[in-house]
């Protein structure tokens, strides 16, 4: 079983950084790939960046490339998203998810396995 918890979160002023984590308390953590979605009000959940079980494969929303970066640690059970240069269309609530299907690109929420509760992230203009 995967159960994630997200942190990290938090207001931030445009072009500040805030890096986000995603632990996992189960012990199955290094057998999903993990993405980073995100959900602004009125919006759908948007992809934003994915990484494969080893780290050995990442990819990125358009929005997300150069600012973004994921990684992880299996030993930590967990992900991270770091985020620069954080503009104010970045706001919105950000989940972390597991997915079962771990090789190459995948941007669909349907195809995560695992959720986590999200984590608010503000950024102020």
């Amino acid at each position: 079983q995967v159960h994630l918890v997200e942190s990290g979160g938090g207001l931030v002023q445009a072009g500040g950084s805030l890096r986000l984590s995603c632990a996992d308390s189960g012990r199955t953590f290094s057998e999903y790939a993990m993405g980073w979605f995100r959900q602004a009000p009125g919006k759908e959940r948007d992809f934003v960046a994915r990484i494969t079980w080893s780290g050995g494969n990442k990819y990125y929303a358009d929005s997300a490339k150069g600012r973004f970066t994921i990684s992880r640690d299996n030993a930590k059970s967990t992900v991270y998203l770091q985020m620069n240069s954080l503009k104010p269309e970045d706001t919105a609530v950000y989940y972390c998810a597991a997915s079962q299907i771990n090789s190459g690109f995948d941007d669909r929420p349907a195809t995560y396995d695992y959720w986590g509760q999200g984590t608010q992230v503000t950024v102020s203009s």
